[in-house]
């Protein structure tokens, strides 16, 4: 399974809207098994807010791999979701400039929650490799909307 966000086709886009548009980077994954493996399918979803008040657009991508976490204790699966979409921010930058991008991550501080465990090295590794503040459940909603909904 292979579908991936054409970055030409978004900045064509994105030139057609206002300055006040807005973009949103988001990823999800969800495990499975087929036969005797283990598989993560990850998305990863663009969300451009059309003049930041006028509806959305959303693009969308899903990789498919092997995936050797424990089912328990997601960790990797989790933090690939993060470079998956530190990835797909770069990319969109480089291909549109100077723009502000917004990045949301599918992961939980609960207490409640396994992806609490990779809170602080998921912020950290944003903050360091995109420069940017991400956010997180229950405000990451291009994560937990859009990626989530894009499978």
């Amino acid at each position: 399974m292979r579908k991936l966000i054409n970055i030409d086709e978004v900045r064509d886009f994105i030139n057609l809207q206002t300055p006040e548009t807005k973009i949103y980077i988001g990823g999800d994954s969800e495990r499975f098994k087929l036969g005797d493996n283990w598989y993560a399918d990850y998305t990863m979803a663009i969300v451009v807010h059309i003049n930041g008040n006028n509806g959305c657009k959303i693009f969308s991508e899903t990789v498919r791999e092997l995936d050797y976490d424990n089912q328990k204790k997601p960790y990797t699966r989790l933090m690939n979701e993060v470079y998956k979409v530190a990835d797909l921010y770069h990319k969109t930058l480089l291909a549109m400039g100077d723009l502000n991008i917004e990045v949301h991550l599918y992961i939980n501080s609960s207490d409640q929650h396994f992806s609490n465990n990779v809170v602080s090295q998921a912020i950290g590794y944003i903050r360091g490799v995109c420069n940017v503040e991400p956010m997180i459940k229950p405000m990451a909603w291009a994560a937990t909307c859009a990626a989530d909904r894009a499978k």
